[in-house]
């Protein structure tokens, strides 16, 4: 008890000292400092394989994808579509103002490390009242002028760092901005050729479905003749005429697919409908990219939702730092400078100068929890974005295999539907030549007509499958690749993409 009185009794005496003051407040300070939670390290635990499953061989030393992968296609029509969506597209011109007002916001809150000067004139002419006793000696009323002009300056020192993170913090939401374009932009030229080839599809079929109404009106045809010769009956006649009428009704669904699918291409080029001419022609006279798909590390650093949710987290990561630094004292320095005088002639002489300057430190004590639960509101979220940004490249490795997959099944799907309809365009063939001859019975032609119909519209919508895989693995990688000098900016750790950000 003798000690503890002995030490109180010390503080009291260090008190009264100026410089023990100062050392007791200092040891405050740096107890309060002490109590501000430290800043955790973030940890992607990134699990990047060693390459995709469904890649086919040799294809981590191919050549990657092209900036202007969909000329692979050969198409002139295509090419110039997509290059035009890519710049009138109304979405990518969305996404470019996001861009813009990133920058504007960044430009704001760059402001608060500098310096704030504001120029101040004034003129002002007054009259006392004599019955409130201001009027001085006798009652009578004064009656002046005033006038001023000065510079007001004033400036927060950042210290401890907190708006420099809050700069981090927009510059990097600035970045994530031009992923998200990049993002938006590869979804527009994607859904581009996917409308296209949906184009060229529907026009397949509808040529198809036109063909074989010739083909079986004209074995409708034969079938008469040989009832007008009692070699058949009306029954088979029915069959036929069924037949040719299934073949007519495909044509009007297939005229609407290809007309809507011409509107949505207008969409996307931001046209009106009534403006566009979509040439077309054959999905069969499209090229056949080999589309390589690298390593899977690589994709980390490629694909644009995966950049944009990493740079989502850098500035998650900032706010965190600024959060922290907002339980520091701020430090704010001002000052005025200027001229003051009751006469106007002589307000910039050197007896009417006025100057000031002062500086304040304020830190705070107790509120209530607020800034601690600001900062706890900040970590929560930047686990948030960290999950989001694992759970992004997961959904890219992922996007990538299903692609390989769906591009190699549609291949083979086609390469069987082919020899479907060859097999079964002969045996329509034979068909028919034997009906003209007598020597087949009619529900023999009748299968070998329909199993040759289904075939070639199964083929068509086969090679359709292949096209749309083949833009998907596209859209999975993230587009062409751009030479390393030509990204956004690099990064050197694929397992800790923001290890640049400071703690």
């Amino acid at each position: 008890m003798s000690g503890g009185k002995e030490n109180a009794s010390l503080r009291h005496e260090a008190m009264r000292r100026p410089h023990g003051r100062l050392a007791i407040l200092a040891a405050g300070f740096l107890s309060l400092v002490a109590c501000v939670p430290n800043a955790d390290r973030v940890d992607a635990a990134l699990d990047v394989p060693e390459g995709y499953r469904a890649a086919p061989r040799g294809a981590a030393d191919a050549a990657l994808p092209p900036l202007d992968w969909w000329r692979g296609f050969k198409s002139s029509e295509l090419t110039a579509l997509i290059e035009e969506a890519q710049t009138v597209n109304l979405d990518i011109a969305a996404a470019a103002a996001r861009i813009s007002q990133a920058d504007a916001q960044a430009r704001v809150a760059g402001a608060a490390l500098l310096p704030l000067v504001d120029a101040n004139g004034s003129g002002t002419h007054s009259r006392s009242s004599a019955a409130t006793g201001g009027g001085g000696a006798g009652g009578f009323r004064r009656e002046g002028n005033l006038y001023q002009a000065s510079l007001t300056a004033s400036y927060e020192i950042d210290f401890w760092g907190k708006n420099r993170a809050l700069l981090e913090a927009t510059r990097d939401t600035a970045v994530a901005k031009r992923f998200d374009r990049e993002v938006v932009a590869l979804s527009t030229v994607a859904s581009v050729a996917n409308a296209y080839f949906l184009v060229l599809a529907a026009q397949d079929r509808l040529q198809l479905a036109r063909d074989n109404v010739k083909s079986a009106t004209r074995i409708l045809n034969l079938i008469k003749q040989r009832l007008e010769f009692g070699t058949t009956s009306g029954l088979e006649v029915a069959q036929q005429e069924s037949l040719v009428g299934q073949q007519l009704a495909l044509i009007p669904p297939l005229t609407q697919l290809l007309r809507q699918n011409i509107v949505t291409l207008a969409l996307l080029i931001a046209r009106p409908p009534e403006r566009v001419n979509v040439r077309g022609g054959s999905m069969q006279r499209l090229a056949i990219p080999r589309v390589t798909p690298g390593l899977p590390s690589d994709l980390i650093t490629q694909r644009p939702d995966i950049r944009e949710a990493e740079a989502n987290l850098a500035v998650a990561k900032a706010n965190v730092y600024a959060a922290r630094a907002a339980f520091l004292p701020s430090i704010l320095l001002t000052g005025q400078d200027g001229f003051s005088s009751t006469i106007l002639r002589s307000l910039f002489r050197p007896e009417a100068v006025l100057f000031s300057a002062a500086a304040s430190l304020t830190q705070p004590i107790f509120d209530g929890g607020m800034l601690l639960g600001q900062l706890e509101l900040k970590k929560g979220l930047q686990e948030e974005l960290l999950q989001a940004y694992r759970k992004a490249v997961i959904s890219g490795f992922a996007d990538v295999d299903s692609a390989l997959i769906a591009v190699e099944q549609t291949a083979l799907t086609e390469r069987a539907d082919r020899a479907v309809v060859t097999s079964a365009r002969k045996a329509f063939d034979i068909a028919e030549t034997r009906l003209r001859e007598g020597t087949v019975d009619l529900v023999t032609v009748l299968q070998t007509q329909q199993t040759l119909f289904q075939a070639q519209d199964a083929l068509a919508q086969a090679r359709l499958q292949r096209l749309q895989a083949i833009v998907s693995l596209y859209q999975a990688l993230g587009g062409g690749w751009p030479p390393p000098e030509a990204q956004l900016y690099a990064t050197a750790d694929p397992a800790n993409p923001w290890g640049n950000i400071r703690p």
